[in-house]
């Protein structure tokens, strides 16, 4: 196997055992909407590290994790409801980040792979951080676990146990948008919230447990970057969009399968 195929593997297989469980939060707590505008923003993020010359590392992960904490702060003042205030954020962010770009004339930057991902430009040192992302999201997740699901199930109830819902409720899209962030080089801005609900929504069909889902979100995940590679390889078709038509194929089958009550 050659590096650059190695690579996409390694870094397909890490983002998707963190897009496993998350995604079943996205799923439970019907946060597709937050998923885009936070994808949408990664996006404003590389124009913004182009033009300011930062790594872009950083940018990128700054930018989502600042609209998340935007949206926290705003919702919690209640000037609007939470799907308008993402429906107007989701598209402004995505025009600036298309706007900043096209005004970089002196600047080449490849928007497709922006918008669909380049998994097979993954180099040694973007595996070191989606690993190190991922190994903290992991860490976070495990912790933060029994809190997430009781805000999700009720969360007056989990507020009058003690728990913080805000606080919780935070960490979440905090958590969300450093996976956004590291996902974004694998399947693009427009596909990031299909790698985090697909895999989700399939695992819910066959799972007694929200553990039982998380795991299998996590497994199926991992098989749908497995079989999107191999589908790319064979007839050289996008890595990104390739992924999440596997991911979209499994979920067509899992139709076929008496859910579970």
């Amino acid at each position: 196997m050659t590096d650059f195929l190695l690579y996409a593997l390694l870094a397909g297989l890490g983002v998707a055992l963190v897009a496993g469980p998350l995604g079943c939060f996205v799923v439970w707590r019907r946060m597709a909407y937050f998923g885009d505008t936070l994808a949408h923003s990664a996006l404003l993020g590389v124009a913004l590290g182009v033009l300011l010359q930062v790594n872009l590392n950083i940018t990128v992960t700054a930018v989502p994790l600042v609209m998340a904490l935007g949206l926290v702060m705003l919702e919690q003042r209640g000037f609007l409801s939470l799907d308008t205030l993402l429906g107007i954020l989701s598209h402004s962010a995505l025009a600036a980040g298309l706007v900043v770009i096209s005004l970089l004339s002196d600047v080449r930057v490849d928007l497709m792979s922006l918008l669909f991902g380049d998994l097979l430009s993954v180099t040694i040192g973007d595996l070191w951080v989606i690993y190190g992302v991922a190994a903290l999201v992991l860490i976070l997740l495990g912790t933060l676990w029994k809190q997430l699901i009781n805000i999700t199930v009720d969360p007056e109830l989990a507020a009058v146990e003690g728990t913080n819902v805000a606080l919780v409720r935070t960490a979440l899209m905090l958590i969300t948008a450093l996976v956004i962030a590291i996902a974004m080089k694998i399947v693009g801005v427009l596909l990031i919230t299909a790698l985090l609900i697909i895999p989700a929504a399939t695992a819910r069909r066959i799972s007694h447990t929200p553990e039982q889902m998380a795991f299998a979100a996590s497994a199926i995940a991992m098989l749908t970057v497995i079989m999107g590679l191999a589908l790319s390889w064979h007839t050289d078709a996008p890595a990104g969009p390739s992924v999440v038509l596997c991911a979209a194929l499994l979920f067509t089958l899992s139709l076929g399968i008496r859910q579970r009550t």
